[in-house]
C-alpha cells in the first residue's frame, strides 16, 4: 500500500479513528490494533512476508530476554550473533543471494571453467533493509546494556511493524521508539496539526517533484547516447530532485502520520542540498541510516581513535557497506565508495566538523562562498548520482564521459520541453520554499507562526491545491522502497 494511493486514502482515516477509539480501553488494546493494521499495511503489498517480520521480532523478543537472564559474557555474545545471523541471513537469502551467485559464475568464467550454479527466483520483501536494521539495533543495545529488553511482545512488534516507518524508515532505535509504545499517548491537536502539515509537505515533494522529475530522469538514463552533454546534465538533475524529493518525502509523510497518533520519529533529512561540503551532506541525509552505521558499525571498528590510517580504513568500510545496503549492485558498492573518497580529504585534514550550523543563519542570503561551497558539495553529489541511478558501471561511466564532452554547452532537447520546463519551474520554487524554511525541522513548519489565519491558509491551499493539479498521481512506488 503506498502513500500516494487510493488504498491508503481510505485506510489511515479509518485505522486514527478506530486507533484513537481504543484509547479507552488501554495502549495495550491500542498496541494490539497498530500490528493488526501494520501487518494489514505491509501484506497488502504480499502477505507472504509478513512471517519475515514476524520471525525477527520473535527471534530478538526471545533473544532479548535470554540476554537479561545472563550474566557471561560469552553467551551474550553468543544470542547477540544468534540475532545477528537470523537477521542479517534473512536479508542475505532475500537481497544478496543472486548477486554472489552471478559474481562466483563470473569469475569462474573468466578463469576459464563453466560453473553454472543455480539462482533463486526471489522476490525482495519491501522495506527488508529497514526493519532488520530495527530490529538488530534492539538485540546490540539490549547486549550493550544500554536499554532493558520489553517483556511485553505486543509492544515490540509494534514497534518492529509500526506502518508509517516500516518500509523506508527512518531506521528507529529502540530507546526513542518503544518505550513511546509502552506509555500513554494522549490526542495533541497541536502536534497533529503539525504532522498534517509535515505529511502534505511530502506528499508535494513525492508527487509533484520527485514523480515528475522522474519522468525526465527515466527518459534521458534510458536513452542517454541519443543526448547531447547539456541534456545528460539536466538528467542528473532531475534525478537528483527525483531521488531527494522521494526519500525525503517519505520520511516527511512517516513522520507527519506519526505524530496523528501520538509517536515522535527522528528526523531523517535536514535540507542536505544545502550542504557546505560532504561531510555536512552526510550529517543531513538518511540520517537514521547514517547515525546507525556510525553507532553500530564505524565506532566499534574503533573509529579514528586508532590514528588515521584506522580511520580511513573505517570510514571507507561504512561508505562501501552503506552502498552495498542500498542493493545488490556494484553501482551501489562504487556510489558509496565515491562518497567514502569525497569525505576522506575533509576527514584527513580535521575539517569534517566545520560546518554545525545551519548555512546563512539569520541571513536571506548566502555569501558568495556559501554559494559556491553549496554548488560545489550539490556537484559532486549530483555526480555520484548518476553511478547510483546508472543500471551497471559501464553505463554510469558512459554518462559521465559523456557529460565532458563539448555539447554540454548546447541548448537542452529532450521530448515536450514546455513541461519539462515547467517541472524545472516547480523545482526551482520548491527549493525556495525550502531555503526559506532550513532553519526548522521541515520546510512549512514556520507557517504556523503567520498571525494572519487567512494568510496561514492560504499557504495551506495553495500547497493542496498544487499537489492536486500539478502532482503525478500514477501511484509510482517510492525509490527506497526496493531498498
Amino acid at each position: 500500500m503506498l502513500f500516494n494511493s487510493a488504498d491508503f486514502a481510505v485506510f489511515l482515516p479509518l485505522v486514527f479513528a478506530a486507533y484513537w477509539a481504543l484509547r479507552r480501553r488501554g495502549i495495550r488494546a491500542q498496541n494490539i490494533f497498530l500490528v493488526t493494521a501494520s501487518y494489514t499495511f505491509y501484506g497488502w503489498w504480499d502477505w507472504r512476508f509478513l512471517g519475515l517480520i514476524a520471525f525477527s521480532t520473535s527471534v530478538d523478543y526471545l533473544i532479548g530476554l535470554a540476554m537479561a537472564r545472563e550474566n557471561r559474557l560469552a553467551l551474550r555474545k553468543t544470542l547477540l550473533w544468534t540475532s545477528i545471523v537470523a537477521n542479517l541471513g534473512l536479508l542475505g537469502v532475500f537481497k544478496y543471494f543472486n548477486f554472489f551467485i552471478e559474481n562466483f559464475q563470473q569469475a569462474f568464467t573468466f578463469l576459464g571453467s563453466d560453473f553454472r550454479p543455480g539462482s533463486l527466483a526471489i522476490v525482495l520483501p519491501v522495506g527488508i533493509s529497514f526493519y532488520t536494521f530495527q530490529t538488530l539495533s534492539y538485540s546490540i543495545d539490549v547486549y550493550r546494556r544500554k536499554i532493558e529488553p520489553t517483556t511485553d511482545l505486543v509492544a515490540l512488534a509494534a514497534f518492529v511493524s509500526f506502518f508509517p516507518q516500516l518500509v523506508a524508515g527512518p531506521i528507529e532505535r529502540a530507546a526513542h521508539l518503544l518505550p513511546q509504545f509502552q506509555q500513554e499517548r494522549r490526542f495533541d491537536r497541536g502536534s497533529a496539526v503539525d504532522g498534517a502539515r509535515q505529511a502534505l509537505w511530502g506528499l508535494f515533494k513525492k508527487v509533484v517533484i520527485a514523480d515528475n522529475c522522474a519522468v525526465y530522469a527515466n527518459l534521458i538514463f534510458a536513452n542517454y547516447t541519443d543526448y547531447s552533454a547539456s541534456t545528460l546534465l539536466l538528467g542528473a538533475v532531475f534525478f537528483s530532485f527525483q531521488i531527494y524529493g522521494d526519500f525525503s518525502g517519505y520520511s516527511d509523510i512517516a513522520i507527519g502520520i506519526s505524530k496523528l497518533f501520538g509517536f515522535d520519529l527522528m528526523r531523517n533529512f535536514a535540507f542536505p542540498y544545502f550542504s557546505r561540503d560532504m561531510a555536512e551532506f552526510w550529517r543531513r541525509w538518511h540520517i537514521s541510516l547514517s547515525t546507525w552505521f556510525r553507532d553500530y558499525l564505524y565506532i566499534p571498528l574503533g573509529g579514528s581513535r586508532a590514528g588515521k590510517a584506522a580511520a580511513i580504513r573505517n570510514t571507507m568500510i561504512v561508505f562501501v557497506v552503506s552502498g552495498f545496503w542500498h542493493g545488490a549492485n556494484w553501482t551501489f558498492v562504487v556510489w558509496g565508495a565515491l562518497n567514502g573518497l569525497y569525505f576522506l580529504p575533509l576527514l584527513l585534514s580535521g575539517r569534517n566538523r566545520r560546518h554545525l550550523d545551519t548555512v546563512a543563519s539569520g541571513r536571506c542570503v548566502p555569501s558568495l562562498r556559501e554559494t559556491a561551497s553549496i554548488a560545489a558539495t550539490f556537484g559532486l553529489t549530483m555526480l555520484a548520482w548518476v553511478v547510483f541511478r546508472s543500471p551497471t558501471i559501464g553505463d554510469a561511466a558512459a554518462y559521465i564521459g559523456r557529460l565532458l564532452s563539448p555539447t554540454l554547452l548546447s541548448v537542452p532537447v529532450f521530448p515536450d520541453r514546455v513541461h519539462g520546463l515547467t517541472v524545472l519551474l516547480l523545482v526551482a520554487a520548491f527549493v525556495a520554499v525550502e531555503w526559506v524554511g532550513r532553519e526548522d525541522r521541515f520546510a512549512l513548519q514556520r507557517v504556523d507562526r503567520i498571525r494572519s489565519a487567512p494568510a496561514r491558509y492560504a499557504v495551506y491551499y495553495t500547497v493542496a491545491l498544487t499537489t492536486l493539479f500539478a502532482g503525478n498521481f500514477g501511484e509510482n512506488a517510492f525509490i527506497y522502497f526496493q531498498f
